[in-house]
């Protein structure tokens, strides 16, 4: 990833981070880490279940491991769900159409 020395200083640092360099990618990775954190958004919303899904994605793209393995079957298991539901749905809805 390419640096951008142009690019503004987080917040944080000022704050929260004081003493930690603000160009190091790790210490800005934390302090977006430290954003989601304490993000206070409605999540019963349809914005705020979207991005809990998008930061559900995010995290399983840098999980590695057993972690990916489990956001992987997760994600199989929230499918087939949908696949089940789906298919009784239409089954019902063709027997009503039918008889």
């Amino acid at each position: 990833m390419a640096e951008n020395p142009g690019a503004e200083r987080h917040p944080r640092f000022d704050d929260d981070l004081v003493g930690l360099d603000p160009q190091d990618p790790e210490a800005r990775e934390f302090a977006e880490h430290l954003d989601r954190m304490q993000r206070c958004d409605p999540n019963f919303t349809v914005e705020g279940s979207l991005r809990g899904v998008a930061d559900f994605a995010e995290g399983s793209t840098r999980a590695g491991g057993l972690r990916w393995w489990v956001a992987l079957l997760i994600v199989c298991l929230i499918l087939v769900g949908v696949l089940v539901s789906a298919w009784d749905i239409l089954g019902d809805l063709f027997a009503w159409l039918a008889g």
